[in-house]
């Protein structure tokens, strides 16, 4: 199908239904996205030449501006296993070669998108500037790796095989995780525990990669399982993975948000400006928020974490975003908003301690490495006598008292400065602005 035949009927749904209003199947083998797709600005200025002036809301709210200076997620790929990503040029230079998995006789790289959420999500992560557009990503210089997995939601193409389904999503993650995705968005959820789908979500996070989902929406009608109650939603709720919830237009996580054990953290994910599968650009979410868009920002986010440290591993940029996220109480994770709104600057400048308060760390426990790494090494705090001891006793043995006497005055000058210096306390994670201390908690 051509660009200009999915502009078409692109514009001819939105035509119909006043807005823009994408759904996914019913069937309980299928998965889709955590939401609907709805264009907040009328279908008619969501086409090639649309262009919204202002940069989205959430880049300030995500310290953009601060963790730019540092990194805009140079050499990071992230993969974003969904329903393809279209062209467009805010995405030109970022989106690299992918796969399409669905036999629906499309491209071959996902570059196919008539469902539009891909193309969102991948504008999210990696937008750049376009003349006329304020419309940019959060990891403006991460490259995107699309993985379409499934082609819509119609009921047409559910009943030819090509609607969303557990098995070609583990597929997708398997592939991004074999081309060296750091990150792995994956913008749908299940209430299934799948197995092939934990293995691929295992498989992924052996070879590196960081799998970051969705945590899923109570008011979605046209869910997989037509199942609106709280509780573990997958791949986001399987080990080692982030999964999001959704802050909404008033900074709170809402009810519009599946809550549960399997909520790490939360991202604005309401009036959402992206780019659009017709070339130009649309804002998203303006109802309600959706888990969808705030898992993409969650992904940007972990992408800027990963080009700052390289080294690290997946486990260790996740800690780095819930260590150091937004949250009235610092030693507690929420099922409502896990361990609160992520802060991608606090994440990079954060130096892994004792002294931190939250989720365990994953620098503590580990081992020592023989290899140098840029991980900064624990705190230990130095117990009895310092490296100066021998000298002393030497000095001692000797009978050199003005040496035993400078020793000694030096040995205690250093010991009480290693004290001071070690047992400082380190920088905490952030208290926050008691975000959730006014929101319906159930």
């Amino acid at each position: 199908m051509t660009l200009r035949s999915r502009a078409a009927r692109l514009t001819a749904l939105a035509a119909a239904a006043g807005i823009l209003l994408l759904g996914i199947p019913t069937p309980a083998s299928a998965t889709g996205p955590t939401t609907g797709l709805r264009a907040a600005t009328t279908p008619s200025q969501c086409t090639a030449s649309t262009r919204i002036p202002d940069a989205p809301t959430a880049l300030t709210s995500l310290q953009s501006s601060s963790a730019w200076p540092l990194t805009r997620g140079a050499g990071v790929t992230v993969a974003v296993v969904d329903s393809g990503v279209a062209a467009n040029p805010h995405l030109d230079a970022s989106v690299i070669p992918g796969v399409n998995l669905v036999p629906d006789g499309t491209d071959a790289s996902g570059r196919t998108d008539n469902y539009a959420h891909g193309t969102v999500i991948a504008g999210q992560i990696a937008a750049q500037l376009i003349s006329g557009s304020g419309v940019e990503g959060l990891a403006p210089d991460a490259k995107i790796l699309p993985v379409r997995v499934y082609a819509g939601i119609e009921k047409q193409l559910v009943e030819a095989g090509f609607g969303p389904n557990t098995e070609r999503m583990a597929e997708g993650i398997r592939y991004a995780a074999d081309r060296g995705a750091q990150i792995i968005n994956v913008s749908i959820s299940t209430s299934e525990k799948n197995a092939a789908l934990a293995d691929a979500v295992a498989y992924a996070q052996q070879r590196g990669s960081l799998v970051v989902a969705s945590s899923g929406n109570r008011t979605n009608d046209d869910s997989p399982e037509q199942d609106d109650t709280d509780g573990a939603r997958y791949p986001a709720g399987f080990s080692g993975v982030i999964g999001v919830a959704a802050v909404g237009s008033g900074g709170v996580v809402t009810k519009a948000s599946i809550h549960g054990p399997h909520v790490s953290l939360s991202a604005p994910g309401q009036a959402v400006a992206s780019s659009w599968p017709l070339g130009g650009d649309c804002v998203v979410g303006a109802d309600e928020p959706a888990t969808s868009w705030a898992a993409a920002y969650v992904s940007a986010a972990a992408a800027l974490v990963a080009s700052a440290h390289p080294t690290e591993t997946p486990a260790q940029w996740a800690y780095r975003l819930e260590a150091t996220a937004v949250r009235a109480q610092p030693d507690v994770r929420s099922n409502i908003s896990g361990w609160g709104v992520v802060q991608p600057y606090d994440a990079i400048v954060m130096v892994p301690g004792t002294g931190l308060r939250g989720p365990k760390s994953p620098f503590v426990a580990a081992d020592p490495s023989a290899s140098p790494t840029a991980t900064p090494e624990a705190v230990s705090v130095v117990i009895g006598p310092g490296p100066d001891a021998a000298a002393i006793s030497t000095a001692t043995g000797i009978g050199v008292a003005g040496l035993i006497a400078l020793g000694a005055i030096g040995a205690l000058a250093i010991y009480v400065s290693r004290r001071r210096e070690e047992t400082a306390p380190r920088r905490a994670a952030p208290t926050g602005r008691g975000l959730y201390g006014s929101e319906d908690q159930e």
